[in-house]
């Protein structure tokens, strides 16, 4: 089934009623807007570990890439070196990839770059959520749901070109599903239209309206 009722009479998708993790997750967190540095970086950091693998590998151990990278303050984290990398390599509370952990290193020292190229206010955040489309899709089933999009695209090679890793369309659409810069809530999910961002029917929410 698609989407299925849960205990407490709200309606999901069926991987959000899975474990209470997931649940918890779906109902608190996926697709509310993010809209700083750390908690952009944070998620972009686990979208890439999270390539190849479950969300809910990534998700239990979320804990454990917090106290890993420093609670992905960017500026802690750029300092890494090879001393770190060989530290996270042994580090039973992540996922032990060479290539993403390097990448997160990478790409903390280029969130950095960007913030003193573009000067005080222009961050990573400020930069993903400029690929905000205009429209959000209106997915009725999970088959409907994109994979991809052309602001995914956009924002991937921009990314890639300001030196970030592990920054493909596809996890750069996860990473705005994530964000709440798309909403791919189903239609009839409980949460489908709660983030402020976007109203049901797929339009932007205008400032100072709720959304529908």
């Amino acid at each position: 089934m698609d989407l299925v009722v849960g205990p407490d009479g709200l309606v999901r998708p069926a991987w959000a009623a899975v474990h209470d993790d997931l649940r918890e997750y779906y109902d608190t967190e996926w697709g509310m807007p993010v809209r700083d540095e750390r908690g952009v970086f944070e998620r972009l950091a686990l979208e890439g570990f999270q390539s190849g693998l479950s969300w809910a590998t990534i998700l239990r151990r979320r804990e454990g890439f917090r106290r890993a990278f420093a609670d992905f303050d960017v500026d802690a984290v750029a300092t890494f070196g090879p001393d770190d990398v060989e530290r996270l390599r042994g580090d039973t509370g992540i996922i032990r990839h060479r290539g993403k952990i390097e990448a997160t290193l990478s790409n903390a020292r280029a969130t950095v770059a960007l913030r003193e190229q573009e000067g005080p206010g222009t961050t990573l955040a400020d930069l993903v959520w400029s690929f905000q489309p205009q429209r959000t899709p209106m997915p009725r089933t999970p088959a409907e749901v994109p994979t991809t999009s052309a602001e995914s695209t956009a924002l991937a090679k921009e990314l890639k070109g300001r030196g970030f890793r592990f920054v493909g369309p596809t996890t750069m659409f996860a990473l705005m599903e994530a964000l709440g810069v798309v909403d791919t809530h189903l239609l009839g999910s409980h949460r489908r239209g709660t983030s402020g961002v976007w109203a049901a029917d797929g339009t932007p929410v205008m400032e100072g309206h709720t959304p529908s």
